[in-house]
Parts: structure tokens; sequence; C-alpha cells
């Protein structure tokens, strides 16, 4: 493949995902700097490999790869817990037609006040939707604790909402 052709590709890829990855980013830092630079740093490990990622054919995972381990790597360097803040009246958040805003925003401001990992777990397995090995794999932890963070990470949030939640 020419290089101009693997940048049109990685250029379109970029465009057409940008937006989605960038609310991966702040889902899971919690904040919209740093979710931004996150995603740059993301976006420019993945212009580096894109060759090898085409050819195998799954981008967008080896993005959330990138944005979960950049992302661990970075609170590690601070030593302290990242801050959150609500996601504001933004309506490009996902999910927000689905519940009336203060539903919305309770779910969030929930979300955003679990601790890291739970946090980290529920965004992958029940935002994203991937299964309990690709939440295992993009975390670098075993099948097993992603179980018991779920678990925990719900029923945090059932308990800070008052309510059963839909699973």
């Amino acid at each position: 493949m020419r290089r101009s052709d693997r940048e049109a590709a990685y250029t379109a890829f970029v465009l057409a995902r940008q937006d989605h990855l960038r609310r991966v980013a702040y889902a899971l830092c919690g904040d919209w700097h740093d979710a931004d630079d996150l995603l740059q740093t993301a976006l420019t490990k993945l212009y580096v490999a894109w060759s090898r990622v085409a050819k195998d054919g799954n981008p967008e995972a080896y993005v959330r790869r990138i944005l979960v381990h950049t992302n661990i790597d970075a609170f590690r360097h601070r030593q302290r817990r990242v801050q959150t803040v609500s996601l504001g009246s933004g309506a490009e958040v996902p999910g927000r037609e689905r519940l009336g805003s203060e539903e919305h925003d309770a779910l969030v401001r929930a979300v955003q006040s679990l601790p890291e990992m739970q946090r980290k777990v529920v965004v992958l397995r029940h935002w994203l939707g991937l299964d309990v090995r690709e939440t295992a794999r993009e975390l670098g932890i075993g099948e097993g604790s992603v179980k018991s963070h779920s678990s925990r990470g719900l029923a945090s949030l059932q308990k800070a909402l008052g309510e059963p939640l839909r699973r």
C-alpha cells in the first residue's frame, strides 16, 4: 500500500470515529481536556502503527487499548486519583435520548464517582458493550477481576441511584 493510500485510510478512520473515541477517552479519565490529550496521544500511536493495524482489520480495538493503557500510565505518573467532572448538558453524550435529563445526569455523576478500575470496567463492559474477555484484555487484568469490579461498580451505581439498574 502506498503512503498516500495509507494516509487516506488513516484519515478516513479518524474522521469517522473521532467523536466516539473522544467520548470513550472522557469516560475513562473524566475530564474533557485530559480526554483530548489522551485521544491525541492514542491517534499519534495509531498513525505510527497504522500499516500493521490496518492489516489486522480492527483499528478501533487497537485505539481503545491505547486509550486504556495510556490513561493507566498517566494515572500512575500522577500518583493521585483523577478528578472527575460532570458531562454537563452536552447532547453529544450517548444514552441521553433514552433517559430523562435528570436521570442521565445522576447516572453520569454516579459513574464518575466510582473508583478508577470500577469506572473503567463499567464503561468498557456496559457502555461500550465489550465482553468479559475483551475487557480483561484491554485493562490487562484477569477475567475474575473484571467480573468483581463490574459487580461492585453496578452495586455502587444501584445504591447511588436508589433503584435497580437495567442491564
